[in-house]
């Protein structure tokens, strides 16, 4: 890409948030929680109606993982469950992201912000008294932040094939550099593009700019899961769960009664709606790296995420 068009944008990459368009941000939000949001039919009660003034964040749900590792199909899974409120990516904590990440928020405003933004979608589907869950992968990047917020919260980090995963994010157009072009934006407000995001290295910015799409991909995967796998360090086992992604495929029932047992759900009709949403996984989608990548570009991946494959076991 042309250098200098590049530099041009940088300043204007990300859409920012602030108290002028704070109203633009919550629309948007709510927008897309609509959307996405899987409602079970239930009755009306006094617990659920006494809920809208204090909404459940007791024990929160995260899903975490790199992107194209299986997030969303994780989360689409937990979704099918009656005792949890699942959101999709919030747009405004989504957003806020960079701001925690970077310590351009106060705690105290980080705090009041993402505890206000998770209230406000649970209060907009009359869920507020299920179980929060929601799945955003920059919260990779902050789990020291939602575990000094939210003490007694479960991560759930799910792992793929660094491979597999940068050979499906690069056919999406977020980091292509054939996106650089197109004006488009993600949800959170970065553009599409090869543009280097708050979890790249600021030594390697230029370097992460003007490379190729799967050694962007793979650099993605390998801040994301190593960034996970330091902060899950610090966490209590009993507040950190580890699937991986290949398991689905293999041994779906048995993967889905495992991470039942490790959220306490025992509702059997609740374990029938996961083990057969977990059925539904893609079996295609392992292994696909091996035939769809170049020498060159496999080389690529090894040299940038070689010593985390070998880590996890996939090489």
């Amino acid at each position: 890409m042309n250098e200098n068009i590049l530099s041009s944008q940088r300043n204007t990459t990300v859409k920012p948030i602030q108290w002028s368009n704070v109203l633009s941000w919550a629309t948007e939000t709510a927008k897309q929680d609509r959307h996405s949001y899987k409602a079970h039919p239930r009755s009306l009660s006094i617990q659920r109606l006494k809920a809208m003034w204090t909404p459940n964040l007791h024990q929160p749900l995260f899903i975490i993982g790199s992107p194209r590792s299986g997030t969303t199909f994780l989360g689409a899974c937990i979704a099918e469950l009656p005792e949890i409120s699942y959101h999709f990516e919030p747009v405004a904590s989504k957003a806020a992201a960079r701001y925690v990440h970077a310590g351009e928020w106060e705690l105290s405003k980080a705090k009041s912000f993402y505890r206000a933004v998770y209230a406000w979608l649970m209060r907009l589907h009359f869920d507020a008294d299920l179980r929060f869950a929601e799945k955003t992968p920059r919260n990779c990047f902050l789990i020291n932040f939602l575990y000094q917020i939210f003490p007694d919260a479960q991560f759930i980090h799910i792992i793929r094939d660094g491979r597999d995963a940068a050979l499906s994010h690069s056919q999406k157009p977020w980091l292509q550099a054939a996106s650089a072009q197109s004006g488009k934006r993600e949800s959170s407000g970065y553009r599409h593009g090869p543009y280097a995001r708050f979890w790249v290295e600021p030594e390697r910015k230029d370097e992460f700019e003007s490379t190729s799409d799967i050694h962007r991909c793979i650099w993605a995967w390998r801040r994301h899961t190593e960034s996970i796998l330091a902060q899950a360090q610090h966490l209590p086992k009993s507040q950190y769960y580890e699937l991986r992604y290949e398991a689905f495929v293999t041994r779906p029932h048995e993967e889905a009664d495992r991470l039942l047992n490790y959220l306490n759900i025992v509702q059997l009709s609740s374990r029938e709606r996961l083990q057969k949403a977990f059925a539904r996984v893609n079996s295609q989608s392992v292994g696909r790296w091996k035939d769809a990548l170049t020498p060159e570009q496999v080389k690529q991946i090894e040299q940038e995420a070689g010593q985390m494959l070998q880590t996890l076991g996939y090489l």
